[in-house]
């Protein structure tokens, strides 16, 4: 019952994770920072939901480090979504934290205790084909900041038309609208894997504890990792006030749907957490890792329009290929004897 609960929690986050984003898809968000901070505040206050279910268990300070690096990599997200969409972003961000994720139970790496399988030629066969992806990933082309600008056109437009005596003001930009579309490529796709590396090591802190003494349930750590993210997101947020000269760019439309951004992914992370126990880092982080991606493509084809085109498709699903590849041939390797 404990793997079956493992893969039911490993489904829900990789659904969860898949479509954290969509809520807040259609409404703008500026450059993030107003918006992440919104966001943080849902995933505490679910976190601390888990604390009261839990019997409010010790406080583990180690495990907001964790938290700390999450929140770092989730700073970038919204940059990433405006610049090159959030089917091509969850893709490259998801192999990179597969990847980092794995190599971290594998090798051990800061001081966790080495997962060894039984069948470690398919073990690194997968990750080879989870590299592999990141280059076919890259190849996607996405409409979402071609889309984006035609919206802002528009509703300036509206703007100007419907303007009678307010004094005209110059136009509002951020430094993303700023960057050509090829920067904003190059620039979208390196953020991603930055990301990607940050969510990689996050389970790291309070996997260390559970590999020294530590209690062996996940949701024991849960309300202290959210901690340390939603201190971090303060921190960055009143950084950014600070160098915005208490002028930041606040989107009250953004508020409600940052709101339920936070609870899916809360809900997503706290699934990881019993799946990370009940599946072990080496299987759950391929499934959970790579999932998402697949459902924000999806939601990027269907709902979003992001991506289109024959060759578009074509190479989505040589991508899917190589994920799903790299994702059965890591798992097969742990379940295998």
């Amino acid at each position: 019952m404990t793997v079956v609960l493992g893969f039911i929690c490993a489904g829900i986050a990789v659904v969860c994770f898949g479509s954290n984003f969509v809520p807040v898809k259609k409404f703008e968000t500026g450059d993030g920072m107003f918006f992440q901070w919104i966001m943080c505040t849902a995933i505490w206050l679910s976190g601390f939901a888990v604390h009261i279910y839990q019997g409010f268990p010790e406080f583990q300070p180690l495990a907001m480090l964790g938290g700390f690096l999450w929140c770092t990599g989730n700073v970038m997200v919204v940059p990433i979504v405006k610049m090159i969409g959030l089917s091509l972003g969850i893709l490259l961000w998801g192999t990179a934290n597969l990847i980092m994720g794995w190599s971290s139970g594998t090798f051990g790496l800061f001081g966790l205790e080495k997962e060894t399988v039984p069948m470690p030629v398919l073990n690194y066969v997968g990750v080879s084909l989870a590299v592999l992806s990141i280059g076919s990933f890259v190849l996607v082309k996405s409409d979402a900041s071609t889309k984006r600008k035609s919206t802002l056109e528009e509703e300036e437009a509206f703007i100007v038309n419907t303007r009678i005596t307010q004094v005209e003001e110059p136009e509002k930009q951020n430094w993303i609208d700023k960057l050509s579309p090829s920067t904003k490529r190059i620039v979208g796709i390196s953020l991603s894997i930055i990301s990607g590396i940050f969510y990689g090591v996050n389970f790291d802190p309070p996997t260390y504890l559970m590999d020294h003494g530590g209690s062996k349930d996940g949701l024991d750590y849960v309300f202290s990792h959210f901690c340390g993210i939603y201190i971090t997101s303060t921190l960055f947020f009143v950084i950014y006030c600070i160098a915005k000269k208490n002028k930041p760019e606040v989107y009250p439309s953004c508020i409600l749907p940052g709101l339920l951004c936070g609870l899916l992914w809360s809900i997503a992370d706290i699934c990881w957490f019993v799946a990370n126990a009940n599946l072990a880092m080496v299987v759950a982080f391929p499934i959970i890792s790579t999932g998402p991606g697949m459902v924000a493509s999806l939601w990027g084809i269907f709902a979003f329009k992001e991506i289109q085109g024959r060759r578009n498709y074509l190479i989505l699903a040589g991508s899917f290929g190589l994920t799903i590849s790299a994702s059965v041939l890591i798992t097969l390797s742990k379940v295998l004897k």
